[in-house]
């Protein structure tokens, strides 16, 4: 998925991640790829029953040339709406800084998993006590970048 320079995106309703979103973007990703020292990177995704772009500041990691999210909704009981977006449509779009390219999500397999959790969970510890506090089984997610056209 590549947004469309004609298509409306829409950020993250939250009030600290639109703030956040919006002094990455201005800065063309000089600002804002760190939030409180974590590395972050701007996730959009179609909308799984609007269609629309839905853009979120998430911490990621990096396991080679694949970047990694944990869709841990701060161990609610719920999947974060970006993750059930993802699934539905794996097709996203990436800044890093100010790097933009699409890629494909999948979720890691049970075998992938506990190796990308614990290099997940030394870059944001608290993940682990999120998953202490939740019976939900938190997803991690892969992200390939796309080969450019």
């Amino acid at each position: 998925m590549t947004p469309h320079d004609d298509e409306e995106v829409t950020d993250s309703p939250t009030g600290w991640v639109a703030d956040h979103i919006r002094t990455y973007v201005e800065s063309g990703g000089e600002k804002g790829h760190r939030y409180q020292g974590l590395p972050t990177l701007l996730l959009t995704t179609r909308g799984r029953r609007t269609g629309t772009l839905r853009r979120t500041a998430l911490i990621y990691g990096r396991d080679r040339d694949r970047h990694l999210l944990v869709a841990s909704n701060g161990g609610a009981p719920r999947h974060p709406a970006w993750y059930l977006n993802l699934v539905e449509h794996p097709d996203v779009f990436l800044q890093v800084g100010p790097e933009k390219f699409a890629a494909r999500a999948r979720v890691a397999t049970a075998e992938e998993k506990p190796p990308l959790w614990r290099l997940m969970a030394s870059v944001f510890p608290r993940y682990d006590d999120y998953r202490a506090r939740t019976d939900r089984d938190i997803p991690l997610v892969i992200l390939e970048r796309l080969p450019e056209l």
